[in-house]
């Protein structure tokens, strides 16, 4: 555990109405978190210092680097002045695995996208979702998103932060995380799922972002079926859902919501089933 806090007051002059009034506001904590496998740091993001374990977790298996979270065999988390050092032990054949891939990238390469040596890479083909047989119905749908804005504690009192939730229909809410990086959020979230050995197939992830390719990667990769969001998707991410099979739900506003990818699993209606 760490004693960096996740939010801070600090002091600011509001102006309302032309009246000028000083006082303080909670805003999120933003700090330097590194993954580090085998005693080599393998990237460095901008996050928010809370549910790191999680968020070690979620990482390594969004990035590929493992496909289960037996394949960690234990993470300490490091606290320094600057930043924060995470430091994951892999099992043998996972930690060799990931020294030959280290290897391979070797050399001049890397288009400058958070650590993305390819342009490959940062299209990658994500696992195919479209066996599932999760059914949802609209009031899943609504739900989901309306029980994670009301969870989102930190965001509440910073209004500066973006949610992730894991909703199980008929059930709720299974987890909820949160970040300053959206990113960050769904792969805390990924690592809370996969941790309490719940099955991504079961359910519903729902962010309070934008929906771009990264997530509807990540949410694949967990094994959802179903992304939804408040905010728009972009065309790649339209695409990418379309080939993986997942349907994609957007501009989540109280009742009304947008469907733009495989439509089929919704069932309108108020009872879930999950066939």
């Amino acid at each position: 555990m760490i004693d960096r806090p996740n939010r801070i007051a600090v002091k600011r002059t509001a102006c309302s109405g032309g009246v000028v009034t000083p006082g303080e506001r909670i805003v999120p904590e933003e700090v330097p978190i590194a993954f580090s496998y085998g005693g080599s740091t393998h990237a460095v993001m901008m996050g928010t210092p809370a549910d790191l374990e999680d968020f070690a977790i979620g990482f390594s298996l969004t990035e590929g680097i493992i496909s289960e979270v037996d394949q960690i065999a234990g993470v300490e988390i490091v606290a320094g002045d600057k930043g924060i050092d995470v430091q994951i032990t892999l099992v043998d054949e996972v930690a060799t695995a990931l020294t030959a891939r280290r290897r391979s990238m070797a050399g001049p390469v890397g288009c400058g996208l958070c650590g993305i040596e390819s342009i490959e890479q940062a299209v990658r083909k994500v696992p195919d979702v479209a066996a599932v047989p999760l059914k949802i119905t609209h009031r899943d749908i609504i739900e989901s998103v309306s029980l994670l804005n009301g969870a989102q504690t930190l965001h509440r009192e910073t209004r500066a932060v973006h949610g992730a939730g894991f909703y199980l229909p008929g059930k709720g809410l299974l987890a909820v995380r949160e970040d300053v990086g959206r990113h960050n959020a769904l792969d805390k979230l990924c690592g809370a799922v996969i941790a309490q050995g719940q099955s991504g197939a079961e359910g519903i992830v729902a962010v309070t972002s934008r929906l771009s390719v990264e997530m509807v990667q990540k949410a694949a990769i967990l094994g959802s079926p179903v992304l939804v969001a408040i905010s728009a998707p972009t065309a790649l991410a339209i695409r990418t859902a379309d080939e993986a099979g997942m349907t994609l739900v957007a501009l989540v506003r109280g009742e009304d919501f947008e469907v733009f990818t495989h439509p089929q699993r919704i069932q309108p209606g108020t009872i879930s089933d999950v066939a």
